[in-house]
């Protein structure tokens, strides 16, 4: 009963936090871009739970399958348009829980710790909005990638707040990376992740390049 109880108090969770994004659009009358930005961060710091609460990646499987098929079916009907409703093609959404699967896959299969599942999820919560918001407010050394906006300043800012969080999280969850090269690298994969993952992909491309980094050195 346990193992059934655990992830529908995590769904009401993340419903709960979907629902605020729509009151807050709705009857706050705040943008889309900042709504989605709140649904961003809330459901990565969520995801955090996922380790302490769930024990198989059956009950991981099944929450990110099910809000797979809300995301979807969001996006088909026009629901959740605190989420949906930019000026733009996103594959962000539905990327989310793909790579929350994949990433808690990883950590159950590799055995080296929290940080193989912390820290991607982190600095996609915390670093990518810092980047878009610095990218927003000091739009200098603008560039485009396959079509998409781009500047410096994001970048910059995605980097130092990758390192940021990199130089933290390492001690903090044990993690045998001693040293600054290890924060380097992997804030600088992150960034060229970032920098190359458009229409919402550095949803994927970011978590994926720090937990193919952490692989690597640990």
């Amino acid at each position: 009963m346990k193992e059934i109880i655990q992830p529908l108090l995590l769904a009401c969770c993340f419903l709960a936090l979907f629902a605020l994004a729509e009151l807050l659009y709705h009857f706050g009358k705040i943008r889309a871009e900042w709504t989605r930005k709140i649904v961003h961060i809330g459901t990565g710091l969520l995801t955090l739970l996922f380790p302490v609460v769930l024990t198989s990646h059956w009950q991981v499987l099944f929450l990110c399958s099910s809000f797979l098929v809300i995301l979807l079916a969001s996006l088909k009907f026009g629901w959740l348009p605190s989420i949906n409703a930019i000026d733009r093609f996103s594959y962000g959404s539905i990327l989310f829980p793909v790579i929350v699967y994949l990433l808690f896959l990883v950590y159950q299969m590799a055995g080296r710790g929290l940080i193989i599942f912390y820290l991607p999820i982190l600095i996609l919560a915390i670093c990518d909005p810092v980047a878009a918001l610095a990218g927003k407010r000091f739009p200098f050394g603008r560039y485009r990638i396959m079509g998409c906006g781009k500047s410096a300043t994001g970048s910059l800012a995605f980097f130092t707040s990758a390192l940021l969080v990199t130089v933290v999280a390492i001690p903090a969850l044990g993690a045998p990376l001693p040293g600054a090269f290890p924060a380097l690298l992997i804030s600088l994969a992150a960034t060229a992740a970032e920098g190359v993952g458009v229409k919402g992909m550095d949803n994927f491309t970011i978590p994926a390049s720090v937990v193919s980094s952490l692989c690597l050195l640990l």
